[in-house]
């Protein structure tokens, strides 16, 4: 079997048997906008079928597997919105790494973007530990939600335009349903810039007339139910921009500092 069959004991495995599975982008539309809840939303969202070419590759990735971990099962599967269900703070990115969250389950688990990320929200306070490794590793985030714009492991890191507008749906209600509670959205990089725009105009947050540039650091206002949000700007861990020094520890931890201040 290429992926982990939802319901058969994987840690913290939001779906059962009985999930019922997105086949089509109709089939995305309806369900996610019928997702009464969290664990509603990231069940249906973790076994969701859509996409033929991104079913295609995580569930090749799973099969073969990277020789460093050629003895693991792998998740294989969409990797759903993870932390807090109340978050003050909504940390977006693009999507999961084929050996990181397509392996482990668990979005920014299990890679190098990930050892940078997790370690700066345990440093900021955010985060029980310093590392995230595995579903069910004891890893818990304090007032933070991570989630992707799109939830499956793309060929080269490089989702399709038609295959965002797909998952956009998962996104849009996720960030809905969280849109009570945050007082903060980070950015990694600039897709999840762009891409998080729409989904919080659609989740009713009152935003200005025009986009502003991605960059580091830059802070846009605005609100919610009346309520001040301000959305940051923060170059992604990823290995180019942490080995090239583009992103550094001090640089994430200034921007999680930030936000948590901002979150209170």
């Amino acid at each position: 079997m290429s992926f982990v069959p939802p319901g058969t004991g994987w840690p913290d495995d939001p779906a059962t048997a009985d999930t019922p599975v997105a086949l089509d982008p109709a089939d995305v539309r309806r369900l996610a906008a019928t997702s009464g809840t969290l664990a509603e939303l990231t069940a249906r969202q973790s076994v969701c079928r859509a996409c033929p070419r991104l079913v295609e590759w995580r569930e090749q990735v799973a099969d073969v597997r990277r020789r460093a971990f050629a003895d693991q099962t792998y998740w294989g599967r969409p990797v759903p919105g993870w932390g807090d269900e109340r978050p003050r703070i909504l940390i977006v990115g693009l999507a999961p790494a084929a050996h990181g969250g397509n392996r482990t389950g668990r979005i920014f688990t299990g890679d190098r973007s990930g050892d940078w990320l997790f370690a700066s929200l345990h440093r900021s306070g955010l985060a029980v530990q310093e590392t995230s490794t595995h579903a069910g590793d004891g890893q818990r985030l304090i007032g933070a939600r991570v989630l992707a714009s799109v939830r499956c492991a793309p060929p080269a890191n490089k989702p399709t335009p038609a295959e965002k507008t797909t998952c956009f749906p998962w996104m849009a209600r996720e960030v809905q349903l969280v849109a009570p509670y945050v007082r903060v959205v980070v950015a990694l990089g600039g897709y999840a810039w762009q891409a998080v725009w729409p989904a919080l105009k659609d989740a009713g947050y009152e935003l200005p007339r025009s986009r502003p540039p991605f960059g580091h650091g830059v802070e846009v206002e605005a609100r919610y139910a009346g309520a001040p949000v301000t959305l940051i700007g923060c170059y992604h861990p990823s290995q180019q921009n942490t080995f090239t020094g583009r992103v550094t520890a001090q640089m994430l931890d200034d921007i999680f500092t930030r936000a948590r201040s901002l979150a209170v």
